[in-house]
């Protein structure tokens, strides 16, 4: 019996109908009937965070998405605490878990749940997935873009302009490495943004000013080292809309996944995103509970 077998075993043993789509189509149309109809409790993105985002990219927002965690990337678990166990998912599915509503932001016209980033690491993404021709992504398949990146990749100028919240006048820069934060996680455990939160209707725009593979190598550094906001060439603001431009092609990439090249205008989207989470998320990042799993109803 493979994983997801066991999952449908256990889930059905619940009381539970459980179907396997894999075709994106069939999810879209699928899930709005079922969810009209008032018998969707739940669609799970079976793989990493890309799989998760094309999810809810396919989904409406009142349709409650968790994450089975299966892929190389699973940033978006280990922030809400989902562990890969079939017991542990049959359970908050069945009987724990609670719904809740996390921000999205939206990049020309897709949404994401945890970050863009323009410069070297989209670089590396746009690399490693040109390289990729169907096979399956290991840390160690990220070694040879990373290599050819730092060998080639010249770091050109972002205009970076941000609207913040509250009526401000919107603001402008030139840097030449951008990332758009919606949730304060990021790959080997780094985050350029710390105090980003799930729900404050915000994105936390950090920059890195410096066009080298010396200033790049000093950035992951002080990212490493949690002492990057020391920099004098590191900036962060909040904002709701976002543009990146730059004058010659400059890829940029969501939540893992090459996004394609700049420009980029981004906004933010508050609450877009229902989803199914254990208590332990809700109480660890101060979520809003709409619905317990277990009751099927607004707790009182």
């Amino acid at each position: 019996m493979t994983e997801l077998e066991d999952l449908k075993h256990r889930l059905e043993s619940r009381g539970l109908i459980v179907e396997f789509v894999t075709d994106l189509e069939v999810l879209t149309s699928l899930s709005a009937s079922l969810q009209h109809e008032g018998r969707l409790r739940v669609v799970i993105a079976c793989g990493g965070d890309g799989t998760v985002a094309e999810v809810v990219n396919r989904v409406g927002e009142q349709v409650p998405v968790t994450v089975y965690p299966m892929g190389t990337a699973n940033l978006l678990a280990g922030y809400l605490g989902i562990p890969r166990d079939a017991a542990s998912m049959t359970r908050l599915i069945a009987e724990e878990g609670v719904v809740t509503r996390l921000d999205a932001g939206r990049a020309n016209g897709r949404l994401f749940l945890l970050m863009v980033s323009c410069g070297f690491d989209a670089d590396v993404v746009r690399r490693l997935h040109t390289r990729r021709r169907g096979r399956h992504i290991t840390y160690f398949t990220w070694a040879q873009p990373i290599i050819e990146a730092m060998r080639s990749y010249t770091y050109p100028a972002l205009r970076v302009t941000c609207t913040p919240p509250g009526g401000v006048e919107p603001t402008s820069q030139r840097t030449h490495w951008a990332f758009a934060v919606n949730l304060p996680v990021y790959a080997a455990g780094l985050s350029v943004a710390p105090e980003a939160r799930a729900d404050d209707g915000h994105l936390h725009v950090c920059t890195f000013h410096g066009g080298s593979l010396w200033h790049g190598i000093k950035h992951v550094g002080h990212v490493l080292l949690r002492r990057h906001k020391r920099l004098h060439e590191y900036k962060c603001e909040v904002a709701i809309q976002v543009r990146i431009e730059a004058d010659e092609p400059v890829p940029y990439q969501l939540d893992g996944d090459p996004g394609g090249m700049l420009p980029l205008d981004i906004e933010m989207l508050p609450g877009r995103v229902t989803l199914l989470v254990p208590p332990a998320a809700v109480h660890r990042h101060d979520l809003t509970i709409l619905q317990t799993q277990a009751q099927g109803v607004p707790p009182r």
